[in-house]
């Protein structure tokens, strides 16, 4: 969607608020032993409690209040009896409805003792994250995203999962533009003031197919290897973007 009143600024305002503490809430409660249903019941009491709907579930049916995935599960992974252990990468992808308005955002949180290639993962996340953000002005290329996005990948040694892609959101989960981590010839739209988008880099330690688990929702990495997630919904404007979900 594309900002058009001061209602819109202040209720997606709202939402993205309520994802960003619903992520830290969740961060802090990450421990081994924590089933992924666990933190899945933590989210949902979380959000019904301030008047909040799971997006996944409104939109498409999924079976999780929020999506939960680890290690070599990519995205989608739907919450279940699964404990987590010492040493794993569990994506926290948060998607919220409120008052009709969506905002969507992820972080990879590491499970106590964090391997080094856990560490790196997620920290080349975050600085492809941060790249976008300073193309990510009105007027630019949409391509522009996931030249940045790419290129930091490689720098770091690691793979962007093509397979999978940042979006517009507002008013549902998936709006137009599609958003390519990855320098996409074919992507020839521009960025326009106002228009809301989630930025979401998704690398992998190796490279390969993303492919889908057979409870058909999880995406896996095709060697098994790790993959971390970092996203934010954002406001594309003159200058710097408003980034929602990052809100105190």
């Amino acid at each position: 969607m594309t900002i058009r009143t001061p209602a819109d600024l202040e209720g997606l305002t709202h939402v993205g608020r309520l994802v960003a503490g619903t992520l830290r809430l969740l961060e802090s409660a990450v421990r081994p032993g924590m089933t992924t249903a666990e933190l899945d019941h933590l989210a949902e009491r979380h959000l019904t409690a301030q008047g909040a709907r799971s997006g996944p579930q409104r939109d498409y049916g999924f079976p999780g209040f929020i999506c939960l995935s680890v290690n070599e599960e990519i995205v989608h992974g739907i919450p279940g009896p699964r404990a987590l252990r010492p040493g794993d990468l569990v994506k926290i992808d948060v998607t919220a409805e409120c008052d009709g308005y969506v905002a969507d955002a992820a972080i990879s949180v590491p499970v106590p003792p964090v391997p080094a290639m856990a560490l790196r993962l997620m920290a080349c996340a975050r600085e492809a994250f941060e790249a976008a953000m300073r193309v990510t002005r009105a007027g630019a290329p949409i391509a522009g995203i996931g030249r940045a996005v790419e290129a930091t990948a490689r720098r770091h040694g690691f793979h962007v999962v093509r397979e999978l892609c940042g979006h517009g959101v507002g008013r549902r989960v998936h709006e137009p533009p599609e958003i390519p981590n990855y320098d996409e010839p074919a992507c020839r739209g521009f960025l326009t003031d106002g228009l809301v988008i989630a930025v979401e880099p998704i690398v992998a330690a190796a490279p390969g197919k993303a492919l889908e688990a057979a409870d058909r929702w999880t995406i896996l990495t095709e060697t098994g290897c790790l993959a971390a997630h970092h996203e934010h919904t954002v406001v594309v404007r003159d200058g710097e973007p408003l980034i929602l979900t990052a809100a105190a």
